[in-house]
């Protein structure tokens, strides 16, 4: 196995470009777990870790694929904050140390922390090659299980989201509190000014998922100009489209069964906590609940 080790994005890219076999290494959590049970046997691996630029976030907010869930948490939170709930409830704080958002999209897993929150945020995915720069929506992005819109001569460099114009929250359920992999999980977002909520389910089909119908409803319901507290029938109603966005399997983790009810359940709450937040806000509070 060649191991690959460029100092900038551009030798990073010329790289890919000769060997598009070679699997790129930032933090490596997912990537050595692989190597470490003979699951996968790369040619090359390409360590980003040198690069820089990669590690770097901007005002725009421009977030470098290479930068680590713990600077997120502890530099992004009050601007992304429900990615930076996601962020916590990834592994253990060595693993928050090394992994990384770009990591997480690599691999495309259902079960990604980040992916709801970034689908529910409306994020933009930036990748590169020696071709040119492509902006991919989140959306666009996961084609299948572990599938994404890669071609074999790109890298993720950066992706794009917008400061939170609103209440965001993230939930997660697993077989225990802490560095489990997600049975289902959830993320809301809510944009007063445009009258719109986003909403994603993840670990619940073949790809993390927005859930377009409770989207539709949960606009027409609430009145961002005026909020009221909420009706129970508009959280049971949320939660019901919810988790009929999902299409979720049997597994050992859980069953589709359960998942189902699971993403029912954190809808609500989670629909719950982020309208509270709003309150809040309009009657001169502005505390963030987290989840």
């Amino acid at each position: 196995m060649d191991f690959l080790r460029p100092e900038t994005l551009a030798e990073a890219l010329e790289l890919k470009a000769s060997r598009p076999d070679a699997v790129p290494i930032a933090g490596g959590t997912d990537v050595m777990v692989e190597l470490n049970f003979d699951h996968r046997r790369p040619a090359a691996l390409l360590d980003l870790t040198r690069i820089a630029e990669l590690r770097e976030w901007t005002d725009g907010l421009r977030v470098g694929s290479g930068v680590p869930y713990v600077r997120i948490i502890d530099e992004l939170g009050s601007q992304l904050p429900g990615l930076a709930m996601a962020a916590r409830t990834v592994g253990s704080p060595q693993i928050r140390n090394r992994g990384t958002v770009g990591g997480n999209l690599g691999a495309a897993s259902p079960a990604g922390d980040t992916h709801p929150v970034l689908l529910a945020s409306d994020a933009v995915i930036e990748v590169a090659s020696v071709r040119g720069t492509r902006m991919i929506p989140a959306a666009d992005f996961y084609l299948g299980v572990k599938r994404n819109a890669l071609e074999p001569d790109e890298l993720i460099v950066a992706v794009h989201l917008a400061p939170a114009k609103g209440p965001q929250q993230f939930s997660k359920v697993g077989t225990r509190n802490a560095m489990v992999i997600a049975v289902c999980s959830f993320a809301i977002s809510l944009f007063p000014a445009e009258n719109r909520v986003g909403a994603a389910v993840g670990s619940a089909a073949p790809t993390p998922r927005r859930a377009h119908e409770a989207e539709e409803f949960l606009a027409s319901e609430l009145d961002f100009s005026s909020p009221q507290p909420l009706l129970d029938s508009v959280k049971r109603r949320f939660g019901e489209l919810v988790s009929e966005a999902a299409s979720p399997i049997d597994d050992v983790r859980g069953s589709a069964a359960y998942r189902k009810h699971a993403l029912a359940v954190m809808a609500r709450r989670t629909l719950g906590w982020a309208w509270q937040e709003l309150l809040s806000q309009k009657n001169g509070g502005g505390e963030r609940t987290c989840a």
